[in-house]
């Protein structure tokens, strides 16, 4: 039996759409003879307050661990009732809903989940071999709600809407409310099922490394775990003799020279003592077991241990004490769940990059041998890009990935599947998924957790764009991720983009189709060898892009009647659309030099760069205006110096100290970063 997916509905920021969790299956769990704790293991990611530890927070309060309270209802959700109770429309009361879809296999016969299950079962359900729970957290006394809410609306109903918010939650904590069962037909189940019955649920807060003593707790419990699965009659064997040694001398020097003080007092038949040692295996490991590790041949102290491997030990001694409280029977006629949240905590990022493989080999290591296998779904809650990377490379998979994100003030989860990431399964989409599972690993993988994203294809953007958004008042707020990649390459992310909802900018060159007559390269006519010219580009008519980007949004290569940028849901593809001082540039450089031909450190970059092209170019007496008519010229001097110019750009920049000297972003680029700002927060967007 296996958990497949998890519906949320109006608990804390999860509304009515969007809140399906999806779980790994048990078809790729941990009961194979080779244990992969990857292929096991449901990741949900996303940035903080998203949502992740709700879905633990759910399952623990479902399961009776913890208690629902009146804070964790969706206070939008509530809102909008009591908008409704305020007109007297009481046709819906406060409640929460979730539905848990559950997989079965061949072997799950027992009598015990046979007996829980049935209520829940059709016919249906049967030759699916799955089956739904839903269950709702409802109010009880409905005409006492009722009259409570229309006395707080007529007293608070005028006021602050605080007031009446806050004395309206108070009614819905003082109601009474229980927990139903209902089956996918919606059919209330009547019998006494509990859900605990059924499920089992083992969180860890990996972060809870409080003591210099934590670690020796943690060693203790998978130490005992060996032993009592392995050698458990050997060690009492020796518990047995060491305790009958110990009884011996402790009673040959101390047992008669107590008993006889006593006798002096009372009668030995009425009063005696006998001394006895009792050691058993749990003291023995809890309290006479010194754990120490050893560097370079010095015993050092736990409490001196790496706060990163004691958190990862913490995490495998956890894992460790759950297989071990289970017989093999109850741990197969249940569900169980293991959840780790952020495991992350104190771990390095290399440390990270190999958690879910480190755990694979560590728990491999130590259940090697025994017949307990683990049997159980893994949940790891992270916003760390380093364990996305490692459930991704483990597993080779974006399967069983849940990303949660904030629209509209409410939690939406997005299932990542490898064949909605790519579409198609020919050779070109899975060459495109192998190469994004590969990619994404060099920083890539930030994108998650990112407000908004830029994709650029060259170094100048990418070094530009960093110094212009940190400096900007309104984009600075947010954490903006600039990835330098060929266009060709970008395109491949753009579906799993849209699916994340992440605002986008795509900066990509026109890249206008150029004769080598038109490019200062050498060619032929009549026969004849000449040098062309560095020609500038005044009109797009008869004129096609070499760009893959544009080509596919623009589905035709002729861009005479191309638009300023293309917008595909969260997208927007920008791109040197509009002429700039009558030229059409071409690239990013070109396109800079013509929107600020005439700024002092522009000028001073390319004296330094190209001394003799920009003194041939300017002429004596200088004329910086001849700039304009040579830009593509210095973009093709400037191409196998791209570094060097946006490093020396970046220079300058940072030494500027008036703000009226600084060069301007082109305003295809401006007007991109307008759009995001707008995206970002819409209601304080500034042109």
């Amino acid at each position: 039996m296996y958990l497949k997916s998890l519906k949320i509905e109006n608990f804390r920021k999860f509304g009515e759409e969007n809140n399906l969790i999806e779980f790994v299956s048990q078809k790729n769990s941990l009961s194979s003879d080779e244990i992969n704790i990857a292929k096991a293991t449901t990741l949900v990611v996303g940035k903080n307050n998203a949502g992740k530890t709700t879905i633990t927070e759910v399952l623990e309060k479902l399961l009776e661990k913890k208690s629902f309270g009146e804070n964790d209802y969706n206070f939008s959700y509530l809102n909008n009732l009591l908008q409704q109770y305020k007109q007297d429309n009481f046709e819906y009361l406060p409640k929460f809903e979730f539905e848990l879809e559950v997989g079965l296999e061949e072997s799950d016969t027992t009598h015990n989940l046979i007996t829980n299950i049935v209520p829940f079962m059709n016919i249906e359900s049967t030759e699916k071999k799955d089956f739904k729970i839903v269950i709702k957290y409802l109010i009880v006394e409905e005409t006492e709600f009722k009259e409570e809410i229309n006395k707080v609306i007529a007293k608070y109903g005028n006021g602050d809407n605080y007031v009446l918010f806050q004395k309206y939650l108070e009614c819905i904590a003082n109601t009474k409310k229980k927990i139903q069962y209902y089956n996918e037909n919606d059919d209330l189940v009547q019998d006494k099922f509990k859900l605990s019955n059924l499920i089992d649920i083992k969180p860890i807060q990996a972060n809870k490394i409080i003591s210099d003593n934590s670690l020796s707790s943690i060693f203790n419990k998978i130490v005992q775990y060996k032993y009592k699965t392995e050698n458990l009659d050997d060690m009492n064997d020796h518990i047995d003799t060491m305790n009958k040694e110990m009884t011996q001398k402790v009673t040959d020097s101390h047992d008669g020279y107590i008993n006889n003080a006593l006798h002096s007092i009372e009668s030995k038949d009425k009063l005696s003592i006998r001394l006895s040692s009792d050691i058993n295996f749990d003291i023995l490991m809890k309290q006479l077991i010194k754990y120490s590790y050893v560097e370079q041949g010095l015993s050092i102290p736990q409490g001196q241990f790496g706060l990163g491997y004691s958190n990862l030990m913490t995490i495998i001694g956890e894992i460790i004490d759950y297989i071990e409280q289970y017989s093999e029977d109850t741990i197969h006629s249940k569900l169980n769940l293991i959840c780790i949240e952020e495991p992350e905590a104190f771990m390095h990022p290399q440390m990270q990059e190999l958690f879910i493989k480190n755990i694979n080999e560590a728990i491999t290591h130590l259940l090697n041998g025994s017949s307990k296998k683990i049997n159980s779904q893994l949940i790891v809650t992270t916003h760390s890009s380093h364990i996305l990377n490692s459930k991704i490379h483990t597993s080779n998979s974006f399967d069983n990935i849940n990303y949660i994100t904030i629209i509209d003030n409410k939690s939406t989860v997005v299932n990542l599947h490898d064949n909605n990431i790519i579409n198609g399964n020919d050779k070109s989409a899975i060459n495109d998924l192998k190469f994004i599972k590969k990619h994404i690993k060099h920083k890539v993988s930030e994108l998650f957790f990112s407000d908004a994203i830029i994709f650029v294809e060259g170094i100048t953007e990418e070094t530009l764009l960093n110094y212009y958004i940190d400096n900007n008042k309104d984009l600075s707020k947010y954490y903006i991720s600039i990835f330098n990649i060929n266009g060709a390459h970008g395109l491949v992310y753009h579906n799993l983009i849209k699916l994340l909802k992440i605002p986008t900018i795509v900066v990509t060159d026109l890249d206008i189709k150029r004769d080598k007559s038109e490019k200062g390269e050498k060619y032929k006519e009549n026969g004849k060898n000449k040098i062309g010219e560095f020609t500038q580009i005044t009109d797009l008519n008869e004129r096609v892009t070499t760009n893959v980007t544009i080509s596919k949004y623009h589905e035709k290569n002729n861009i005479n009647d191309i638009p300023t940028h293309f917008e595909d849901e969260n997208l927007y593809i920008t791109f040197q659309s509009q002429t700039i001082e009558g030229y059409y540039p071409t690239s990013l450089e070109e396109a800079y030099i013509l929107t600020n031909y005439n700024n002092d450190i522009l000028n001073s970059v390319l004296t330094i760069l190209k001394p003799n092209i920009y003194n041939e170019i300017v002429g004596d007496p200088i004329n910086k205006s001849k700039l304009k008519e040579n830009s593509f010229k210095l973009q093709k001097k400037l191409s196998s110096s791209k570094s060097d110019f946006a490093n020396e750009l970046l220079y300058q920049l940072s030494i500027n100290e008036d703000s009226e000297n600084e060069p301007k972003l082109p305003n295809y680029i401006v007007d991109a970063l307008d759009w995001l700002k707008e995206k970002l927060n819409p209601d304080e967007a500034t042109s």
